[in-house]
């Protein structure tokens, strides 16, 4: 019988190298970087020399040339030990490496995936502005092409990897732009890099309810001229590009939750194994035990649509929005009440930072808001369902 969640023995042997490096380098930094609100660079690029910056590269363009399950379980397993250095792996690797991998021409993947799988360029993506977050269409920003340029003025919020310190920019970035026309055929896609003037670093968000690890800024693009060779596919395609990244996105950002969930359960277990109360371990009473069987059963049945959901994604198409979608609506809000159960079932060392379930169930509230709220995925959902008025 094959394994759902490790297709093949390669996906065996991600898993455990992944695991192994999580549990001995990614997990005894979580804590500080989540306090300090610091991306850990050093240790992000170890990542490249792992193989895993490119997961879903094509290997003659610096690569590891793997799938959406091996994706997956790349993101349950960093998340585990940090989410919020997890997120700044998902807007690289996915919303800008795959993204470019799959939406770029061999120029500019030959020019810009080698150094952004080994880690010496971090990208990331800009969609979100300050007034328009899930009304993709209503974005401000615009670019008007002038002889060999196109000309970028507006600015996009919300950016993962916006600034990799308190005041630097990341390296490049795919933004997204209107460039005229109406409906889906008026946006493009670009590819801007630090150190074009007027692009420059505005706000970087600081006090974050969670995901602290991961750095979040506001970006700005006043007159940046953009090269023509920088459009990504053709001009008013950039939805159709979006959408065939989105799906991906989506199952990964679902993924991570897994790894909340399962690392919630895991330390609710243990404490409730060993903490005594009225002359026996607390897992011997029905409250307890209903908090732990709840979570275990949530968790793997969420795990379980994940990976039925990634076997059947084919990274260079799209058309599966209803699962990926639906994998992110249940498991983000799974692995937010995991997390709680795994506090309660704690009591007091629930609430501090030494038993690491109060900083899981502050960064499980993003994942029902970024990538695509709870609320969107239910509208996708429901009008995809117009058509499977019979499910099979």
């Amino acid at each position: 019988m094959s394994d759902l969640f490790n297709p093949t023995e390669e996906h065996q042997a991600l898993r455990a190298m992944v695991r192994e490096f999580a549990e001995k380098e990614v997990d005894p930094q979580a804590e500080a970087h989540d306090h300090a609100e610091r991306f850990n660079i050093p240790l992000f690029r170890k990542l490249g020399d792992l193989g895993l910056l490119g997961i879903t590269v094509p290997e003659r363009f610096g690569g590891s040339g793997m799938d959406a399950a091996a994706a997956v379980i790349v993101h349950e397993e960093l998340s585990a030990a940090d989410p919020g250095f997890c997120l700044a792996y998902l807007a690289h690797s996915m919303l800008f490496v795959n993204n470019l991998a799959l939406n770029g021409n061999d120029e500019q993947r030959a020019r810009l995936l080698p150094d952004a799988c080994s880690g010496k360029k971090i990208g990331g993506m800009c969609m979100s502005e300050p007034g328009a977050g899930t009304d993709v269409l209503g974005m401000s920003t615009t670019a008007v092409r002038d002889g060999d340029d196109w000309v970028l003025n507006g600015a996009k919020m919300w950016i993962t990897n916006g600034a990799v310190t308190d005041t630097d920019l990341g390296d490049v970035f795919l933004v997204y732009a209107r460039t005229g026309g109406k409906g889906a055929k008026a946006l493009s896609l670009f590819l801007v890099e630090k150190g074009m003037p007027g692009f420059k670093l505005g706000q970087k968000i600081k006090g974050k309810l969670g995901m602290r690890a991961s750095t979040t800024a506001e970006l700005v693009f006043e007159d940046v001229r953009v090269p023509a060779a920088n459009l990504v596919g053709s001009e008013g395609n950039a939805v159709r590009s979006m959408m065939r990244n989105l799906e991906l996105e989506r199952l990964t950002l679902a993924a991570m939750s897994l790894g909340i969930a399962r690392r919630s359960v895991e330390i609710m277990n243990r404490y409730a194994n060993e903490r005594q109360a009225f002359g026996q371990p607390i897992n011997r009473f029905g409250q307890i035990q209903r908090h732990i069987a709840e979570s275990y059963a949530e968790y793997m049945a969420g795990r379980s649509y994940v990976y039925a959901t990634a076997a059947n994604m084919a990274l260079d198409s799209f058309g599966n929005r209803i699962d990926s979608d639906g994998v992110k609506l249940y498991c983000s809000t799974m692995a937010k009440n995991v997390a709680d159960r795994a506090i309660q079932v704690l009591g007091g060392f629930g609430y501090v930072a030494e038993y690491k379930v109060e900083r899981l169930w502050r960064d499980a509230k993003l994942l029902e808001i970024g990538g695509g709220t709870n609320e969107a995925h239910q509208k996708n959902m429901t009008r995809d369902l117009v058509s499977r008025v019979v499910l099979r």
